[in-house]
């Protein structure tokens, strides 16, 4: 399913400031611009840069035109942050162990949430993070080739699937939830956790040029991990 124009065009703008193309301060290009950009009405184009002004990721100044804000944008994005650089941040050891990598084939419910054809080839992983030898996240993503080809080739054990896919899929939107869920058993045993334990599930879809580029299902114990964050 493709986004609509509007959604383009916001994810457009935000991908040029999340590459650090546009900084705080620049001047966007104008509306009429965009318009021949994107080849759609002027009004699709204002509701874009109208959105983008509200969230404060924009500055708009009567006769002078468009700026990148000051405060930039990290209220409309979540801190994607490699579980690695979160369990050395406390000073621990991460280990991780990768359990599937490979391709499989798109099911209806999986293109629907990545917006591709069923049967679409997708690239797909899981993997095992242990905080000082404890397991902290059962890590499972499906990702679009067409936005990391090189998916399959990297080294999981040393790199995490985040840190490959900051640098070959940029960020530009992230939409996800948090819920406390009964685990499966693979799952538990997996994450070696107490029977009535519950699990805190990271359900993440992100976007790279408008385009999704993976899902992710991040699977927590619920005794030896919380969420945090900031805004």
């Amino acid at each position: 399913m493709t986004p609509p124009a509007y959604q383009q065009i916001k994810d457009y703008v935000l991908g040029e400031i999340h590459a650090g193309h546009w900084r705080a301060g620049d001047q966007v290009p104008s509306e009429n611009e965009l318009v021949r950009r994107f080849g759609v009405a002027r009004m699709t184009v204002n509701r874009a840069i109208r959105e983008l002004a509200a969230e404060g990721v924009l500055t708009r100044s009567q006769g002078a035109g468009t700026f990148v804000a000051a405060t930039k944008y990290q209220s409309t994005l979540v801190d994607i942050k490699s579980i690695a650089d979160e369990i050395r941040a406390r000073g621990h050891e991460h280990e991780a162990a990768v359990l599937k990598l490979g391709a499989v084939k798109a099911d209806a419910a999986l293109a629907a949430e990545m917006e591709v054809a069923v049967g679409a080839t997708l690239y797909h992983s899981v993997i095992l993070h242990r905080e000082n030898g404890l397991p902290i996240q059962l890590e499972e993503r499906w990702v679009n080739p067409a936005q990391a080809p090189d998916y399959l080739k990297q080294d999981f054990v040393h790199s995490t699937p985040n840190e490959y896919l900051v640098r070959a899929a940029p960020l530009s939107r992230v939409e996800y939830r948090i819920e406390a869920r009964r685990p499966e058993r693979g799952t538990r045993t997996r994450l070696e956790m107490a029977k009535d334990e519950p699990c805190l599930v990271l359900h993440r879809r992100t976007f790279s040029r408008g385009v999704v580029a993976s899902v992710a299902n991040l699977y927590h114990p619920a005794g030896r991990y919380q969420f945090s964050g900031y805004f």
